[in-house]
């Protein structure tokens, strides 16, 4: 499970990074990242955490499997944010392919979704 500082949870941010950030579509999922965005809402001058959010749509199935592909994306994310840049905003948006889909094929597209905003991948 995500800690609570690294849950995004307001609309507005949820906003900035689907509109403003960086986009990589994926069979069963997007990724949308904002990087190093500064949290207008965190007090001090510590470098803001970074924060993940999640849309699993009614296209994905039921609840049980909306919840269900929420909790593996969860997962997924907690193992990764430390790779992300410091208070970058990121939006894992499911696709109807997710539904179906395991673990590994959710984790493969992630990762590739992230190796691409972050620099690392190819078109």
């Amino acid at each position: 499970m995500l800690p609570t500082e690294n849950r995004l949870r307001r609309r507005e941010d949820f906003a900035t990074a689907v509109r403003r950030g960086r986009r990589a579509g994926r069979p069963l999922l997007v990724v949308h990242l904002r990087s190093g965005a500064t949290d207008p809402h965190a007090p001090g001058e510590s470098a803001p955490p970074t924060r993940a959010g999640f849309v699993v749509s009614k296209a994905v199935g039921g609840a049980v499997v909306r919840n269900q592909v929420k909790r593996r994306l969860r997962h997924l994310v907690h193992d990764r944010i430390s790779a992300l840049p410091p208070g970058s905003l990121v939006v894992v948006r499911a696709l109807p392919g997710a539904g179906d889909a395991d673990h590994a094929q959710l984790a493969r597209d992630l990762d590739a979704a992230l190796q691409r905003l972050l620099g690392g991948g190819t078109r």
